[in-house]
């Protein structure tokens, strides 16, 4: 068996077999396979597509390509993971929350992708944080404070560590089955058995549409039932971005600022209906209405907050940035970008958005680019509101003049202003079970 044959196959649009996908996840995974090939058939998978048996079959061979994890933390293990979008900070809110509500969350997060940004990334602008932790040290975290945000170990699953990484640079990022298969062997791998999706449609999603969100949702859904994990996916928009903060420190500080009681809105709804799905589908509480008054219990006693600082610490972070957001990296330029006339925020560019973040360093454009924690930008608008000439439309926090003047003109370009009256987004779309689809 060679890669040649296997990418000849796909090309050709011919379903792979379950030893010709096990070639091509373990060459990724031991390093045999060069990117170039990797690369061809990843658009090759692209194109084509891949059933159902060959997704499940790829999301089991990657997640087998490395160390598998049976993990005894004192509860049933919970994940939730995001497919992806712009200023979604949800983890670092839900995650102590549901901890501080007895969960016990292994999340294991990626790096940014294309125009979305990554959990990873987010963590490593606390100042001294580890996200790189030897298998037993996450499990004892875990153990110890009830939650732990790693980034994705060399020996797990090591066939998406590659893959993720060139999907990122070849234009292969919005395929449903390398989207299933890679949030899905991760978590196999991680050993989560109760498993929340958030699976975001809409402007500034890999989904654009709630059919095409749903139908992922789905994949996903049915590959859990066929491995026997319990996994609930929510369809969430994504028609702005979630929180008003994109760019690495900046979504860590709007983290902060939920969990602290000194914001909400459309990022904290999200979060807390995704962590009472997880609380629901590890056991710990016996329904949504619980699972809501748990979380909103330990999210006005500040116990959510205090769980944050323990993770933090526990991963040699330093958890005073949850007394001092000035702690973390700052920008040098900060600059006000003011709306040229009347009228109310109609339409937004997401993918633009989030690629205007990426060009300021917030993300990468090449693999292996650095990011710079601090740069991004505070949207201070939302769909639906209105603004007046002079009106602060962003607030935009740069490396240097021209990449500022560089990010307001592609942030313009990504916003509809409309003379009449327009509605804001809409957050909830779909509850996924193995039950079926219930449109919220």
């Amino acid at each position: 068996m060679d890669i040649l044959s296997i990418i000849e196959a796909k090309k050709l649009g011919k379903a792979l077999s379950r030893e010709q996908i096990r070639f091509f996840a373990r060459g990724a995974g031991d390093g045999s396979i060069p990117d170039y090939q990797l690369a061809a058939l990843l658009m090759a998978i692209r194109l084509n597509g891949m059933d159902a048996r060959e997704t499940a079959d790829l999301t089991m061979e990657m997640a087998e390509s490395g160390n598998m994890l049976y993990p005894d933390v004192g509860g049933v293990p919970v994940d939730k993971h995001s497919t992806g979008g712009v200023g979604d900070t949800t983890t670092l809110i839900l995650a102590p929350l549901v901890a501080a509500c007895g969960g016990k969350v292994l999340k294991m997060s990626g790096r940014g992708l294309g125009h979305t940004g990554g959990t990873v990334d987010k963590m490593e602008s606390i100042p001294g944080m580890r996200v790189e932790l030897p298998e037993d040290e996450f499990m004892d975290i875990v153990r110890r404070t009830g939650c732990a945000v790693v980034g994705q170990s060399a020996h797990l699953a090591p066939a998406d560590k590659t893959l993720y990484a060139l999907r990122d640079v070849t234009g292969t990022v919005d395929s449903i089955p390398l989207i299933a298969s890679s949030i899905l062997s991760k978590k196999f791998a991680a050993g989560a058995r109760a498993i929340v999706l958030d699976v975001k449609c809409g402007s500034g999603a890999l989904m654009p549409t709630l059919d095409s969100a749903v139908n992922l949702a789905r994949t996903m859904v049915e590959i859990g039932a066929h491995a026997g994990r319990q996994i609930i996916a929510v369809v969430s928009g994504m028609d702005e971005p979630l929180g008003s903060h994109v760019g690495n420190a900046l979504e860590v500080k709007e983290a902060v600022d939920v969990l602290s009681l000194r914001t909400g809105g459309p990022l904290k709804d999200v979060a807390l209906f995704l962590g009472a799905q997880m609380l629901v589908a590890a056991g710990v509480q016996p329904d949504e209405k619980a699972a809501f008054a748990a979380l909103e219990e330990a999210l006005q006693s500040g116990r959510g907050l205090q769980k944050l600082k323990e993770m933090i610490a526990a991963q040699g972070g330093d958890p005073s940035v949850c007394d001092d957001v000035a702690l973390l990296p700052q920008a040098p330029v900060i600059r006000s970008v003011p709306a040229l006339e009347a009228g109310w925020l109609e339409k937004v560019d997401g993918v633009a958005l989030g690629l205007a973040a990426q060009q300021m360093g917030a993300g990468r454009i090449r693999k292996g680019d650095e990011i710079d924690p601090a740069v991004g930008f505070v949207m201070n608008i939302r769909m639906g509101d209105p603004v007046q000439p002079g009106d602060s439309i962003c607030t935009l926090y740069a490396r240097t003049p021209e990449s500022a003047d560089a990010a307001e003109q592609r942030i313009r370009a990504a916003l509809t202003f409309s003379r009449e009256k327009t509605a804001p987004a809409r957050l909830l779309h779909a509850l996924v079970t193995p039950q079926g689809v219930t449109y919220l």
